[in-house]
């Protein structure tokens, strides 16, 4: 069989127009690196954890030595493993609700075969789309929704530990209510809440999905993600006026916009999450990330809550865009300055703060299933 033999200026063509394309994908990640770095440094809702947190754990460490346990918290919800400050089953504080608040959910575990899975889905009455989370998680970590059976296939190539499968609530608002009640009071309040608003960008009729992210700073800051994801569609223009969503997890690792509902918090809204609150054995603080139908609905009750998060969730409302970062840390002070007080009122009547030994076991545990695979 004869070989084709391209002429000598031909390969030099191609190597040249090759490389160009490689000095032209690497300049523009770099300028896609370079404008995140400067939209994270002029925003402190996107800097390091530890960098927001630094002067809160210096104010941790000197309740820790008021309460003699590094611990403490571990006795604010004596009803959730730690709390709620790591480690404990989602699925098992979700279950302590009465079920007319919940979605369906079901808990998939070890070992896992794509099969067993969809008849898990279909017992449960469930179709597709639904959501994955992990049992063990915080901050997004490997939350996705599942659209088809291609997609459970790569989940379960990824995951190695028990997860939600969760129905998916297809209702137009989605809220972080955060309710506390100290022990010797009959009633609690809500102290924060927060309004999601989903990583979205609306078509001009002439500029492509992938420029329309790119012009959009929270966006541009989950593009590495984006790409792969609509991989297939970055060249399409997007009609005008037409929203395309492109997460739809309300998480702010994900890019979900957080906003301060203090104007919505009352004595109705109050009265309503005490209700459903003292239902829940053993909880006295923590947060309801939840959907509901109208604001209406939400001061009804008529809510169906996708997560309930113990100590270890934060008053959210603080990452609205624009917030003091002063009245954030103020904020966060005073909720550990809650955490101690209940906690310590907790450990008077009977509820002792977990050995550090018993802590640390779980504290490996919750890190071993949160580490990307």
């Amino acid at each position: 069989m004869a070989l084709l033999h391209l002429p000598s200026g031909t390969k030099k063509i191609q190597y040249r127009h090759l490389t160009s394309v490689v000095v032209r994908e690497m300049l523009f990640s770099k300028n896609v690196i370079l404008s995140n770095f400067m939209i994270r440094l002029k925003s402190w809702e996107y800097w390091p954890f530890g960098v927001i947190h630094f002067p809160v754990m210096i104010y941790f460490l000197w309740l820790a030595l008021k309460a003699r346990s590094l611990v403490f918290f571990s006795a604010s919800n004596p009803g959730i493993v730690m709390g709620g400050m790591f480690g404990e089953s989602k699925y098992e504080v979700l279950k302590k609700l009465p079920s007319q608040y919940i979605p369906i959910t079901a808990l998939a575990t070890p070992p896992f075969d794509g099969s067993c899975l969809s008849d898990l889905i279909q017992r449960a009455g469930l179709n597709l789309p639904v959501i994955f989370k992990p049992d063990l998680g915080e901050r997004g970590f490997m939350v996705r929704r599942i659209n088809t059976e291609t997609e459970i296939e790569s989940y379960l190539a990824k995951m190695k530990y028990p997860f939600l499968v969760q129905e998916l609530v297809d209702l137009p608002l989605e809220l972080g209510v955060f309710y506390a009640r100290f022990p010797h009071h009959s009633k609690g309040r809500v102290t924060s809440v927060v309004m999601k608003e989903m990583l979205s960008v609306r078509g001009d009729g002439s500029s492509t999905l992938q420029e329309l992210i790119l012009k959009k700073d929270r966006a541009r800051l989950q593009w590495e993600a984006l790409k792969k994801i609509y991989s297939c569609n970055l060249n399409d223009v997007v009609p005008a006026g037409q929203t395309v969503e492109l997460v739809s997890i309300g998480n702010h690792c994900l890019g979900t916009k957080f906003l301060d509902g203090g104007h919505l918090i009352n004595d109705r809204l109050s009265a309503t999450f005490d209700e459903i609150s003292k239902q829940v054995e053993g909880f006295y603080f923590g947060r309801f990330d939840l959907r509901c139908a109208s604001l209406e609905d939400l001061y009804n009750g008529n809510v169906k809550v996708l997560e309930l998060n113990g100590c270890g969730a934060e008053p959210a409302h603080i990452y609205h865009p624009g917030y003091s970062l002063f009245k954030a840390i103020s904020v966060l002070l005073e909720h550990w300055r809650n955490i101690f007080l209940i906690a310590r009122e907790n450990a008077k009547r009977g509820t002792s703060f977990i050995p550090f030994k018993e802590a640390r076991m779980h504290y490996r545990k919750f890190k071993a299933a949160t580490q990307p695979s």
